[in-house]
């Protein structure tokens, strides 16, 4: 059911994905950790998160963990890791913890985002309808400028980055793929040799 989902709904970029009126995405409630948690560790390959890890991160940003629920009824969340330009910097060079990231490498609630790296996502069927909607919340004008970096697990999650935009790109970090936002995009003959998402000479010592 997911896979023939993916296949009908979601063959676009990430940022022209169709909006479902029938999925609500909003920030994640303080009360809805530990489900989220459980779930993240469920289907999530590699994950082992505990409620304590996941109420650090939403202490520091609420709006880093985003849910998808259908008539009340929660169907799964992304959780996100909003960059600072340390942490863009950090995460290109493999020079940041993917598990448990200094919190100092994120960014301050409220505080413009340089890059955006999908931490985990959790949800089947219906769940994936709502990437449209997230994609909406993150054009708003604190994430808008923002890539998208992610190191999908499994070939369903390859095959789900792919159907959204994401490529893997060369970089110290070992198989990390990216979605460039569409008004970040540069003719290939301008982007750096090395790094394809952003000049060598905005890369910070």
């Amino acid at each position: 059911m997911q896979h023939r989902l993916m296949e009908r709904a979601l063959r676009h970029d990430f940022d022209a994905l169709p909006r479902n009126a029938d999925v609500d995405v909003r920030a994640a409630s303080r009360a809805e950790l530990t489900i989220l948690a459980e779930m993240a560790n469920r289907l999530v390959p590699g994950v082992q998160l505990a409620e304590p890890e996941l109420q650090h991160y939403f202490a520091l940003d609420p709006e880093s963990i985003l849910t998808f629920s259908r008539k009340g009824k929660l169907l799964g969340a992304v959780a996100l890791l909003y960059l600072n330009d340390r942490g863009y910097d950090a995460l290109i060079f493999d020079e940041m913890s993917l598990t448990h990231p200094d919190m100092g490498l994120l960014a301050n609630r409220g505080d413009a985002v340089s890059a955006i790296y999908v931490w985990a996502i959790a949800g089947k069927g219906r769940a994936m309808a709502g990437l449209g909607n997230a994609s909406e919340h993150l054009c708003g004008p604190r994430y808008a400028a923002a890539d998208l970096f992610a190191h999908p697990t499994t070939k369903a999650g390859q095959d789900l980055m792919v159907t959204v935009g994401f490529r893997r790109i060369p970089s110290f970090q070992p198989d990390l793929w990216c979605y460039q936002r569409p008004w970040n995009r540069v003719p290939h003959h301008l982007q750096s040799p090395l790094f394809s998402t952003r000049g060598q000479s905005d890369a910070r010592n």
